[in-house]
């Protein structure tokens, strides 16, 4: 219903407009939230510039060997551990029309704790009847925050486990939440809510 109202109103402004360009758009966006996601994979995983895969024998916060390695060591002294990665995301259009967007809002959370968010300023489309168009999205935080907090920091260690193939690792899921905007006369309109998708986190999601 809301989404319907959203389409509605963008008709209306872009009717009064007179514009072509701006019916297109919403059409466009409208399709976008008609199509399917899935997490493809994820890689160049890096936690203060340390492969994540170097963690394979880590089971609980205390196993990393912060002599090891200085920089997260560094990185816990100064509160700044640098977390960068990339997420693949394939979509699929079930519809009869294209699909495009031009900006996206995203937030990742992992097990419903929130751990990445930003926008993706590009064009994005996918048309009908194709396989499905891989997005990449490089992600990128401070994680101190993650690390410092008892429930988080477990959780965290949990996605290492998990993505380095360790078969006693807790279930744990990477959900994706995106929003895609339009820009209509010069103003921001966000599409009504997210699209949701989420997947279980295991080490066929590491890219090789």
């Amino acid at each position: 219903m809301k989404k319907n109202i959203w389409v509605l109103v963008l008709m209306i402004v872009a009717g009064a407009l007179s514009s072509c360009g701006v019916g297109r758009q919403v059409a466009d966006a409208k399709t976008f939230g008609d199509c399917k996601y899935d997490i493809a994979s994820v890689d160049s995983v890096y936690l203060s510039g340390i492969d994540i895969r170097e963690f394979k024998n880590i089971r609980s916060f205390s196993d990393f060997d912060l002599a090891k390695y200085p920089g997260l060591a560094m990185g816990l002294l100064r509160k700044n551990v640098p977390l960068d990665l990339r997420v693949n995301i394939d979509i699929t259009n079930p519809t009869k029309k294209r699909a495009a967007i031009n900006q996206l809002e995203y937030k990742v959370l992992l097990t419903n704790n929130e751990i990445f968010n930003g926008y993706l300023s590009q064009l994005i489309e996918v048309m009908p009847g194709t396989s499905p168009t891989r997005v990449p999205v490089r992600l990128n935080t401070n994680a101190y925050q993650l690390l410092s907090n008892d429930k988080t920091r477990d959780e965290f260690v949990n996605m290492i486990m998990a993505l380095t193939g360790k078969g006693d690792a807790k279930p744990a899921k990477f959900q994706v939440k995106i929003r895609p905007t339009l820009d209509v006369a010069g103003k921001q309109v966000n599409y009504p809510g997210y699209i949701t998708f989420e997947k279980e986190v295991t080490s066929k999601m590491l890219a090789r």
